[in-house]
């Protein structure tokens, strides 16, 4: 089996990889041990026809018009905003933390100005800023931290906030408005097909050749390439020489509710006390505009064990990390791309900035 370039791993990363390298005249041999193209954002039709994302909710946003652009090549899109409740009490509250959600937990009606100066009364200043911890009690105080943040980290990740990296909780922003959207960017829309149209159109160049449930570490000892981008897990390339970098996993409970037509008023409820196992619900006709008598929803579970999706950000880890990356620089011709290949929290549409930035300069360079 010969190609000009290899790519491991068919999500976001590989499959713009993919494309550029083809159109950029490279005869291109793509594989994935599952048994789909899209990675972790792979959605489909279930049984009874509403469309649901396997892995879990993918919303895509974006502030980059070189991604936008590049991917709507590949899609049309419905516009969507996504929005998030925490669920306490069995009452609900926007996330992130907000006016509405000041005023609704505390009975107060303060106004923007007044929810700034409730913010810097309760707030617990620390200096240095290293763990999430730090962060949220230098920005919330302690009682909106132990009631949205603490119990939910605690089964996301399985650690307090105390050990883990400032970046964790600086992903979350806190408003004195009433702004209840989830993300703030300019482009927020869902591809009107669904994401696996989208790869699907994506890797439709005649260049392309897609091999699914293919391992690499057995493909290696038979093909011959040029080229080579990995999106796999970096540590396992190397054959662990250095110890296993810990990732979180993910367990997802699927369920259809008939005649449903709406389980809950937004795509995700999240459930931050410890009394829940799982870490949220998301209903996904919210995410895809589709009308359907019934709904499908997913429940999360985060765990120590199975496929990796998350690294988590800890001092220790990223010094075990900086091992692996010393040594992939030394790879001439292999070039690691994406949240497992660098380990790093990635959102989608720096996944596909990754991946167009390296596919362009080792392209340029060869």
């Amino acid at each position: 089996m010969k190609a000009d370039v290899l790519v491991v791993g068919a999500g976001f990363a590989g499959s713009v990889i993919a494309e550029r390298c083809a159109s950029a005249g490279r005869q291109v041999l793509l594989i994935d041990k599952r048994e789909h193209v899209g990675g972790n954002a792979y959605d489909e039709s279930d049984a009874q026809g509403v469309l649901v994302h396997r892995y879990g909710p993918h919303i895509f946003h974006t502030n980059a018009p070189l991604v936008s652009e590049y991917l709507s090549q590949f899609t049309d899109w419905i516009p969507y905003e996504h929005r998030v409740l925490a669920s306490l009490d069995k009452k609900l509250y926007p996330i992130p933390i907000n006016q509405t959600t000041i005023n609704r937990l505390y009975g107060l009606s303060l106004d923007e100005a007044g929810v700034a100066r409730f913010l810097e009364s309760v707030r617990e200043p620390r200096s240095p800023i290293r763990t999430s911890e730090d962060v949220v009690l230098s920005t919330i105080g302690r009682d909106l931290c132990d009631k949205f943040f603490r119990g939910y980290t605690r089964k996301q990740w399985g650690l307090d906030l105390s050990a883990l990296s400032a970046t964790v909780a600086a992903r979350i922003p806190v408003r004195t408005n009433s702004d209840d959207r989830y993300f703030t960017d300019s482009f927020q829309k869902m591809p009107a097909e669904g994401f696996t149209a989208m790869f699907a159109r994506i890797l439709e160049h005649p260049r392309i050749h897609v091999e699914l449930g293919i391992d690499f570490r057995e493909l290696r000892q038979r093909a011959e390439w040029k080229l080579l981008f990995y999106t796999g897990p970096i540590d396992e390339y190397f054959d662990f020489r250095f110890g296993p970098l810990p990732y979180r996993s993910l367990r997802f409970e699927h369920q259809h509710l008939s005649g449903v037509e709406q389980f809950q008023p937004v795509g995700t409820v999240n459930y931050p006390k410890d009394d829940d196992l799982f870490t949220r619900i998301t209903e996904f006709k919210h995410l895809t505009g589709q009308q359907h008598s019934g709904t499908s929803i997913v429940r999360e579970y985060s765990t120590s064990e199975g496929d990796p999706y998350y690294p988590i950000p800890r001092p220790e880890n990223n010094e075990i990390y900086q091992k692996y990356a010393t040594e992939a620089a030394s790879e001439r011709l292999a070039f690691f791309v994406g949240r497992l290949a660098q380990y790093r929290y990635y959102n989608m549409d720096q996944v596909v900035a990754a991946a167009l930035k390296a596919s362009e300069t080792v392209l340029k360079a060869s």
